[in-house]
């Protein structure tokens, strides 16, 4: 008998799986979303999102998951769980989204209930922008409800890494708000990390994903002049990677992309500068991560011109274009940098993408390849933004004219690596 209830709201890559894992540890779960389109798919059994499949979404119907657009179901929450996207705009956060989710909990908020933010945002945002909206009409946090913070960690494509087996970091505004997020999520994660505050929560998913982008930026820098110095990086990341200790390899790569890594430290940026200091180390790493798609357009153009070839008119293959491999997210994918900056040099430009069947580019709508193999015969370079499994990186490496691997994972007579 499920005897609690949990309203997810927003069911985008973060909340559809968490209501398909709450709903499998026997809870009701009421998965709240603005987007109409979204939710009748959900009721069809039908995922949108990659590490979901349609079985799991219809097991978890049968289970008692509803996806729903009305949000008086927050009524019957004991928890609620907000994760829904806080975007960057002009390098501001927008938190228009939590805002609205913490307007709509207040109006329906119980006694007793739990809420807690999911939604990756500065250090406070919990206790400045969330609680105001939910200590209305007399009430407080961590006497009338409970309010806390926990980061969401998930990793797309992660088969080994999922919810369960992913700690989980928690930060309650009081010690029993703490407590009582502790003991919701330990119904279906393995280990629960409690911490502090909210604040110490949201630091440290921001530290995580900036000391990742901090690192992919000093790989990225060093391949630009690594080029130059004749020396293969992959090779020398290899060979650090032997040290049992003080050292984890990060590897170069057209830029960053996804959610995460390029958007999450610019919230710990904006942050500090409001308290009037720079944060050079994430504005030098972003400046970094964001030449590395001009970069790859430049040694595309090298590689033509030593060819004795213009990129102009020139046959562009580009295999791979989403932000990480084997999943179909192309959030802040750096490869639409490159395909823009291609097409505005006139090259005649295709693309091979097995999770991306259709891909907008500036004005142009383009269809992948059927083949990646034999388009590859046909180009003028190839170029690997993305190294999926379904690509065959031996054939590819012989059939391919001229290969630009920006991954460091082909080798042959004609492949060059970034």
């Amino acid at each position: 008998m499920q005897d609690h209830c949990l309203v997810v709201i927003g069911l985008g890559y973060v909340g559809l799986p968490l209501a398909v894992q709450a709903a499998e540890a026997g809870i009701k779960v009421y998965g709240l979303d603005s987007n109409t389109a979204r939710v009748d798919s959900l009721l069809a059994g039908r995922s949108h999102v990659d590490d979901i499949s349609d079985a799991q979404v219809t097991r978890a119907l049968g289970l008692g998951f509803e996806p729903t657009t009305d949000s008086r179901c927050v009524v019957r929450a004991d928890t609620v769980l907000i994760c829904v996207p806080t975007p960057l705009r002009q390098s501001v956060p927008d938190l228009d989204a939590v805002r609205r989710a913490g307007t709509t909990i207040g109006e329906h908020l119980g006694q007793g209930t739990l809420v807690v933010l999911e939604s990756t945002t500065y250090p406070g945002t919990t206790e400045e922008v969330l609680r105001p909206l939910l200590e209305r009409d007399g009430r407080y946090a961590g006497r009338d409800f409970h309010l806390a913070f926990s980061p969401e960690r998930i990793d797309p494509g992660n088969a080994r890494f999922g919810l369960r087996n992913t700690p989980k970091i928690v930060g309650g505004v009081t010690r029993r708000c703490c407590q009582a997020a502790v003991q919701f999520y330990s119904r279906f994660v393995d280990r629960v990390v409690p911490v502090s505050s909210p604040a110490v929560a949201e630091m440290a998913k921001l530290l995580e994903n900036t000391y990742r982008q901090v690192n992919i930026a000093l790989v990225n820098e060093m391949s630009v002049f690594c080029h130059e110095l004749g020396i293969d990086l992959w090779e020398a990341i290899d060979a650090a990677s032997t040290k049992p200790f003080g050292f984890q390899a990060f590897r170069p790569g057209p830029g960053v992309g996804g959610h995460c890594i390029p958007i999450d430290p610019n919230y710990l940026s904006y942050r500090v500068r409001s308290l009037g200091y720079p944060f050079r180390f994430v504005e030098l790493a972003q400046e970094i991560n964001d030449r590395m798609p001009p970069f790859v357009v430049d040694r595309i153009v090298r590689l033509l011109n030593e060819d004795g070839r213009s990129v102009r008119g020139a046959k562009v293959l580009l295999l791979g274009v989403t932000y990480k491999a084997d999943v179909a997210d192309e959030r802040e994918s750096p490869s639409l940098v490159v395909a823009e900056r291609l097409l505005g040099l006139g090259a005649q430009l295709s693309y091979h993408d097995p999770f991306v069947p259709e891909w907008q580019v500036a004005e142009r709508l383009l269809r992948s390849v059927a083949d990646a193999e034999q388009a590859a015969t046909e180009a003028d370079v190839t170029v690997l933004l993305q190294a999926h499994r379904a690509y065959d990186r031996e054939n590819l490496s012989k059939r391919a004219r001229l290969l630009l691997d920006t991954r460091g994972v082909t080798s042959g007579k004609n492949v060059v690596r970034l």
